[in-house]
């Protein structure tokens, strides 16, 4: 079985991400989404939340398991026989800093490939942060992300809340 690992920070979900997702079922038997935990960040929704919303967004998705992780992506991916890191890329800016980091999981994990995935043209410029700059200043942001969270990412900016990883 050949499995593919996405992670990211996923705070929130974007329909960026459920294109790349969606592109690496065609290429996997299965897709494991991988919230990482980092608790220097200050984030929207825990890892919990952002786990469960990654899972409502996913859940008629029978080959996709959606974990939160900490610690090396290369020992986590040795650990569940995933074969490949699948990444998005938007722009060359985002080509550096994925290279660098596929090279260092390759000479931690040597079994391991990155894929990148270039984005679909309608999301180049979409990011978690666009979305939540865009929805704090009220802006409609129905057409970022998928519709089964939109009220819950409503919710918390109205709130005003942040957490941080822990």
């Amino acid at each position: 079985m050949k499995i593919a690992i996405c992670p990211g920070s996923f705070d929130p979900v974007t329909l960026g991400h459920l294109d790349i997702i969606n592109r690496s079922r065609k290429v996997f038997d299965k897709t494991i989404v991988a919230v990482l935990v980092n608790p220097e960040k200050h984030t929207m929704f825990t890892v919990e939340e952002r786990i469960e919303l990654l899972k409502r967004c996913t859940c008629e998705m029978a080959d996709v398991e959606v974990v939160g992780f900490d610690g090396l992506l290369a020992d986590y991916a040795r650990e569940r026989g995933v074969t490949a890191i699948v990444k998005g890329l938007r722009a060359l800016s985002d080509f550096e800093y994925e290279f660098q980091q596929a090279l260092t999981n390759k000479k931690l994990n040597p079994s391991l490939e990155t894929m990148f995935l270039t984005t679909s043209a309608e999301n180049m410029f979409l990011s978690s942060s666009i979305v939540k700059q865009i929805a704090r200043f009220g802006g409609d942001i129905s057409n970022f992300v998928p519709g089964c969270i939109l009220s819950d990412i409503k919710e918390r900016l109205n709130a005003g809340e942040e957490s941080h990883d822990e």
